[in-house]
């Protein structure tokens, strides 16, 4: 009879032993998942439960992401020069407008604006950052430059020496000038009247002798059907030389053909005398050999 009540009991206590281990692998499988076979626990035959009253595994924060500063920093040259200019609106940066943000003076300058808008100071922008900075310079008021007052300089001493010394210089080369004025005009009128008798005569005269170059010209305007008009002298030097007065004038020698004219211009230079020596007749254009022939003759002038 005692071993009935003993089985009796035995199988009414073991429901509630199986519900109890239950429930306390149900409270370790949520401490620690882990620890849980995938039979669920011993019963399935798999590893044994970690010791129960361990602290939870705390959640990982997913990492921030990298600040992107290559896109401003290979954006096109233009922008890299307009981030430039905002940093020398907002008076952070005076250096060259080249498009170089990597620079010492472009990084400061960058780093400078961002601690005072409590950002980064990574001496390099992101795209909002740089977008930031630009809308700041845009709305930035602007400066007008004034220029600084003009103040006449009193003149010094040597400087008022050397302006009454040129005025001196002036003075006196106007005197000689007006002194060889007579002259001068009167030599050049004299070649006037000699290469109008030239032509009068149809290419004979002593002007042609004088002047080879003259003859070929005037022989090769008639050749081409061309009469030679106004015959016009425009000094251009007159001086003492080693063989006499020096003589150098512009003469403006016009042409006609079938009512149509044009113009001329050939310099004579001589040596006063009867007849003119060292003659020589050049194109108006050819100043340097015009030069030349006053400098072989030591012309010392006095019209200019």
């Amino acid at each position: 009879m005692r071993r009935v009540l003993a089985l009796f009991a035995l199988a009414t206590l073991a429901p509630v032993v199986a519900v109890a281990q239950s429930a306390g692998e149900v409270e370790r499988c949520f401490q620690n998942p882990a620890g849980c076979g995938q039979g669920g626990g011993q019963a399935g035959g798999g590893a044994a439960p970690a010791p129960s009253g361990g602290a939870p595994v705390a959640a990982t924060r997913p990492a921030a992401p990298t600040p992107d500063y290559t896109t401003v920093l290979q954006s096109p040259e233009p922008d890299r020069k307009h981030i430039q200019e905002s940093l020398r609106t907002l008076d952070k940066y005076n250096g060259p407008i080249d498009g170089n943000l990597q620079s010492e003076a472009t990084a400061k300058a960058i780093s400078d604006w961002q601690k005072a808008h409590g950002l980064n100071p990574a001496g390099k922008l992101t795209p909002q950052e740089a977008q930031q900075l630009n809308a700041e310079a845009a709305k930035a008021p602007i400066k007008r430059i004034e220029p600084p007052p003009q103040t006449a300089a009193a003149p010094t001493p040597s400087t008022q020496a050397n302006a009454d010394a040129l005025k001196a210089l002036q003075a006196r080369l106007a005197e000689r000038r007006k002194a060889a004025e007579p002259k001068a005009e009167a030599a050049a009128q004299s070649l006037i009247r000699d290469l109008k008798a030239y032509v009068g005569a149809d290419g004979k005269g002593v002007a042609g002798d004088q002047f080879a170059a003259f003859a070929r010209w005037y022989a090769d305007n008639k050749a081409a059907g061309r009469k030679v008009g106004e015959i016009a002298p425009v000094i251009d030097d007159y001086g003492d030389a080693k063989v006499g007065a020096a003589v150098a004038s512009e003469i403006l020698l016009e042409t006609k053909q079938d009512g149509n004219s044009q113009s001329q211009c050939l310099v004579f230079a001589w040596v006063e005398g009867n007849p003119r020596k060292n003659t020589q007749a050049f194109s108006c254009d050819d100043v340097a050999a015009v030069e030349k022939w006053k400098t072989d003759q030591a012309l010392k002038s006095a019209w200019r």
